[in-house]
Order: structure tokens, then sequence, then C-alpha cells
């Protein structure tokens, strides 16, 4: 997407092959978006450039400990095997690659001095503001997220390369070390950055988001599920997680794309450019079920052999290792001693924008309204709302809403409800209530998430006995300004906070 750097490249192309190197922090589990740097890193190979893969394991670290200490080496070492897998599943020589962990040299004296001397003259604000969209963003930030760019800017010394490669995510990491490595008599680097791919929710594509990405290792049929709730409207080419992965991944890879329908339907269809493709969706000549259809069984090819690989009982075993999870008791058991208190925190709740196509009066309920509500998914959601007494039908249909999609489906009268319309709702009587509003701009099946609480993985379906939801609205509220929060955290979504129209100081629910 964007170079820094290129009349040293060309310059030193006239002498010599390229340098270069790509890191990643061995924190969550590699996705499917890995597969656009590996796919770069293919063309870097099939160019003659001598590339190295860095796992960088004492970033992963100081990442406000993304990975704890005691298990850095077991997902460094997941690492190694997952990144070598993606490569031969595209066809990549190992041999060719040079690997390299970050403990290896970090720990050195001399790398050591070099971070004390870096850090006697970069300013704590060019610290922060450079990993500003790479370190952990919370509220109160830990020194070692200070401490991370200037050891990735250093990287480039210590790993004699020309160049480092990396996600556009990255560009003030750096020019961060293009401006400090000369004060400590470095040369600065050559920079190149890969496009971003949207997750599936239509933000970034995030290991600690789950909804947002399909892990390499994921089952075929989570792989269903996971793109079924893809953000994927029709028409719509922007934030689609699922034509950008096409885009990034998939033409690159196979300069085509085949689109599966039925021949009731014009049969399949061969793109040779990806442009041709998005007009095509764009035009709503190519619908999101055959897209997500398509893209499933694609994904699937590339995914096979590296499930095929971790199938053995030792890749199992490290797997399991390097990413425990907390052991369950049975029903009518205590969970063990060393076992923590489930968390209830807002990230477990799966909110999203939402988008009213249908308002019906309820057959059997005069209260009650049924709407059909697109979320970003293949089908929209029938949910069922008591709110024919407080909002009239003509202000529903058509209008932005907030749903809480992982309540678990419930009959209302008859007819089963598949989400929540959030509303706010005023103290006193004569009761008022309004739906909450996402900010104008918002797409269906953004994601609506608590401050603070942006990662996390929502639970998949909300237990009714553990009453997660209640527990959590308890501290619902709407501000004086009319801001819907939680504990005074704003509702949000990437386009800013969430709303009502005239309701402060009321609950929601």
């Amino acid at each position: 997407q964007e170079v820094l750097g290129e009349d040293k490249l060309l310059a030193i192309l006239k002498e010599r092959e390229l340098r270069i190197y790509w890191g990643t922090a061995t924190t969550g589990k590699p996705h499917v978006a890995y597969f656009v740097p590996m796919s770069k890193i293919a063309d870097f190979l099939k160019a003659g450039c001598e590339v190295t893969i860095l796992f960088a394991d004492l970033h992963a670290y100081l990442d406000n400990m993304k990975a704890p200490w005691e298990l850095l080496e077991l997902r460094t070492r997941y690492y190694e095997h997952v990144i070598k897998a993606m490569l031969e599943s595209i066809g990549v020589p190992l041999d060719k690659l040079k690997f390299v962990r970050g403990t290896d040299y970090q720990l050195s004296k001399e790398y050591t001095l070099d971070v004390y001397r870096l850090s006697s003259v970069v300013t704590q604000h060019d610290a922060k503001k450079a990993g500003a969209e790479v370190v952990k963003q919370v509220e109160h930030p830990l020194l070692s997220g200070l401490l991370y760019p200037g050891l990735q800017a250093l990287d480039e010394e210590y790993l004699k390369v020309d160049a480092q490669f990396g996600g556009v995510d990255q560009r003030k990491i750096f020019t961060f070390a293009e401006k400090y490595l000369p004060a400590l008599g470095y040369a600065k680097r050559v920079h190149l950055m890969n496009p971003m791919v949207p997750g599936l929710t239509g933000s970034k594509m995030s290991s600690s988001e789950e909804d947002s990405k399909i892990d390499l290792l994921d089952r075929k049929e989570d792989v269903k599920k996971k793109l079924k709730k893809a953000f994927c409207e029709p028409g719509n080419v922007e934030n689609n997680g699922v034509l950008s992965f096409i885009k990034h991944v998939l033409f690159p890879l196979k300069s085509e794309f085949v689109v599966l329908r039925e021949e009731k339907w014009g049969g399949n269809k061969t793109y040779t450019d990806y442009e041709a493709l998005e007009k095509d969706f764009a035009e709503q000549v190519v619908h999101p079920g055959d897209l997500k259809n398509s893209v499933e069984v694609a994904l699937n090819k590339l995914l096979d052999p590296i499930r095929e690989k971790f199938n053995s009982p030792e890749l199992k075993k490290l797997s399991n290792a390097a990413y425990p999870t907390l052991s369950k008791a049975k029903p009518g058991e205590k969970g063990p001693k060393n076992s923590e208190p489930e968390e209830v925190i807002p990230s477990r709740l799966d909110i999203r924008v939402g988008k009213v196509i249908s308002v019906e009066k309820h057959p059997d309920a005069d209260s009650l309204y049924v709407e059909k509500i697109d979320v970003g998914e293949a089908e929209p959601r029938t949910v069922v709302s008591g709110l024919v007494q407080f909002v009239p039908k003509e202000q529903l249909q058509d209008r932005l809403v907030v749903l809480l999609c992982n309540l678990k489906p419930q009959k209302m009268r008859g007819v089963e409800s598949q989400g929540m319309v959030l509303c706010a709702s005023s103290v006193g009587e004569p009761r008022e209530v309004e739906p909450l509003d996402p900010p104008a701009g918002c797409c269906a099946g953004e994601r609506v998430y608590v401050e603070g609480y942006e990662g996390g993985e929502p639970d998949e379906e909300l237990k009714p006995k553990k009453k997660v939801f209640e527990k959590l609205q308890a501290d619902f509220r709407v501000s004086e300004d009319c801001v819907a929060q939680w504990k005074q955290k704003n509702f949000l979504t990437k386009l800013g906070r969430v709303s009502c129209k005239s309701l402060k100081g009321g609950t929601i629910s």
C-alpha cells in the first residue's frame, strides 16, 4: 500500500539484492489475515530478496503482557509451526527464509545498552504516539508499551536488514525508527507496508475480537458459521471483510476467483481481476450468500494443509499448552481451586448496529412489534419488541437501532425473537422509551462496544442461568448529555458514541 524510502530501495537494488524482515509479536493465535503478508513474502522471495521472519517474543510480553512470560516460549513455538505451515500452504520454499526469535539477541548486553541509549533521546510523547495503533491502549498504560516502538526500531539494526515490511498500522513505528535510529548513529531503513484486511465485523481483523477473524485452525463448520455472520451488505463494498479477503489474499495467490452459484442464478463465474468482481457486487449482480459460500470453499483449500499438520498429537498438545483455557467443572461439581471467577464484562455482549427492514404488529399481542432487522448476516433476524405504545411504526421502519445479538432465542407469544433492541427508558412516570441511536453513517452489522472493552470475545450465546446481561444491565445508564453508558464508560462504534434523543439520566433495557 505504501513505501517509505523508495529512492534508497532502488539504489540498493542497483548493487545487490534487498535484505528485508517481517516481524510478528507472538500473542493471540494467527488468523487468516496473516495470508496477506505471507503472499507478499512469497513475492519478495521470487524477486530474489533475502527475507528474515522475526518471532518477536519479547515484544509480545511488553505489549500489555498479551503473552504471559511463562507462555512465551510455547507461543513462539506455536507461531513458528503455524507460520511455516501457512507458507507451505501457499507454496513458499522455507529453505530460502531465515527464522529468528527476538530473545535470541534482544537480551544481549549490546542491545540492552542501545535500549537505554534510545530511551535517553526519545520523548514520552513520541514513544506513545508511535505505538498508538499497535500497542494495546488501556486506561492505565504500562511503561513497557513505551519501550515497544524503540525495540522494533533497533531490530532493523540488529537484524542487519535494508528494509522492514509490515502492515500499514505500523506506519507510526516506521517513521519513529526513521527519526531515531540516526540519533544513535545507525542508518535509516526502507519501510514497506501492506494494507490491513477489515475483519468480518467491518473493523480491523483482530486476534482479540473473535467474530472479526477466522483462526487458521478453525474447523470447517466454524468457518461456515463465522462467514454466515460476517458483515456483507448487498451492494456495499466499504469495510466489507469478505470482499477485502478476496482482494488481498485470494486474488494475489490464485490470480482469479470463482463465484460458485446455482445454474438458475447464472451458474459459476470466474473473475480474473478484482475490480470486475467488486463492480458486479456493487451492482448486486453477485449475491452476498454466493460470495460467502465461494470464499468458504477457497479458504478451506488454504486451511486444509494447516489443519492436517496440526492434527498430530505433538502439535495438538503444543496448541493447548500455548493457549490454555480454564477447565470447566461438571454440573454439580465445584470448579478447580485455582480457577478464576467468571468475569462479567461488557465485551461478553454481542451488540451490533441493526437496520430495521420491516415492522409489523404481532398477530397475537397488541403491545408487541415483530421486526426484521439486518445485522450484517446473510439473513435478517426476527426480533419481537414491546414498543407499540412508545414508538410509532413509521419511526421504526428503516431506522438504525442497537441490537443485543447473543441472547438465547426465545418465543414471545408464538414468535421466536432472535435479539433485543436496546432502548433508553425514563425513570419517572409516565414512562417514555426511545430506541438507542448509533452514530450517523454506521452500517448494519458494525460492532458496538463499551469504551475500554474493545477487545475480548463475546459469548456465543449468553446462558440465561448465569444472568450475564442482567448483571451488566444494572449499570447501564444514559448520561446527562444523552450518551449510553456502562459504569460511566460510553457505548461506542468506530464512528463515535451511541446516544438517545432526550431521556437524559434514564435506564437502558
